[in-house]
C-alpha cells in the first residue's frame, strides 16, 4: 500500500513539482494550499506523512505544526518543513515546534525524497517499495514480481500481497486474524481459513525453489515468515 503524503504549499508550481515527484517515487499525493484546507484533509484521512510550507496565506506552517502536536490523533505524522528561511533560528524553531525534518527552498527533489523516504523507513517500514530480499528470494512491490535465482516465480495479486507481508515483517508471529486485518482489511467479509487456503497456495507456488519451509506454521497461534 503506498503511503498517503500531504503536501501543503501555496505556490502552485512548486506544489505540482513536489507532486509529481511524490507520484514518481510511488507515494500518494494529496494536496493542500493552505493550512485550512489541510486541517480539513487530515481531520477526514490522517496522511502518513506531512510536507509543510512554512509561508502559507492565513495559518502559516508553524502555527498549523503547532496544532498538529497539539492533538494525539496526528502528533505522532512525520512532518518535513520547507522554506525560504535559511537562518539557523528558524530552523531550530521550525524542529523545536516538532518538526522531524526540515529543507530550504531552492531544493532538490531527489534529495526530498530521500528524506520522505528515511521518515518512513524509520516510522512506517511497510510504506516503502523497496525490493526485498531474503534468503536469495526476492520480492520488488513496483513490479509485483517475485524472483528466485534470476527466475520469476509465478503468484497470484493476493498471494504477492500476502508474500509481501509477511516478508516485510519476517520472524514475527502473526495469527491468521491479523493476518487477514493487514492483508485483506478490517472490511473484508473472509474468515480465517481463506489464510489457511492462501499459505497453502503461497507454498506450493514456491515449492520449486526450495522456499516454501520458509513459512512457518506456529500451532495453535498462526504463521510467521523466517530462514531458521
Amino acid at each position: 500500500m503506498a503511503a498517503n503524503i500531504l503536501i501543503v504549499e501555496d505556490e502552485a508550481s512548486i506544489l505540482e513539482l513536489i507532486a509529481l515527484n511524490i507520484n514518481q517515487a510511488g507515494f500518494n499525493p494529496i494536496r493542500a494550499i493552505n493550512a485550512e484546507y489541510a486541517n480539513n484533509l487530515v481531520n477526514e484521512k490522517i496522511p502518513d506523512l506531512i510536507i509543510l510550507d512554512w509561508m502559507l496565506p492565513g495559518m502559516n506552517g508553524i502555527e498549523f505544526l503547532k496544532r498538529l502536536r497539539g492533538n494525539s490523533l496526528t502528533k505522532k505524522i512525520p512532518v518535513i518543513i520547507l522554506t525560504a528561511k535559511s537562518e539557523e533560528d528558524n530552523k531550530v524553531l521550525g524542529l523545536d515546534t516538532g518538526a522531524d525534518d526540515y529543507l530550504t527552498k531552492p531544493f532538490s527533489p531527489r534529495e526530498l525524497i530521500a528524506r520522505i523516504k528515511a521518515l518512513l523507513r524509520g516510522r512506517s517500514p511497510e510504506l516503502i517499495n523497496e525490493p526485498i530480499t531474503i534468503s536469495k528470494l526476492k520480492l520488488n512491490p513496483e513490479t509485483c514480481e517475485v524472483e528466485f535465482d534470476n527466475k520469476l516465480i509465478k503468484v497470484s495479486p493476493t498471494d504477492f500481497k500476502l508474500l509481501h507481508f509477511f516478508m516485510k515483517n519476517s520472524e514475527i508471529v502473526f495469527s491468521r486474524n491479523q493476518i487477514l486485518d493487514k492483508v485483506w482489511g478490517r472490511t473484508s467479509d473472509v474468515d480465517y481459513r481463506t489464510v489457511d487456503v492462501h499459505i497453502k497456495r503461497l507454498r506450493e507456488c514456491l515449492a520449486d525453489s526450495g522456499k516454501s519451509k520458509l513459512i512457518h506454521t506456529i500451532r495453535g497461534f498462526g504463521y510467521k515468515f523466517s530462514e531458521k
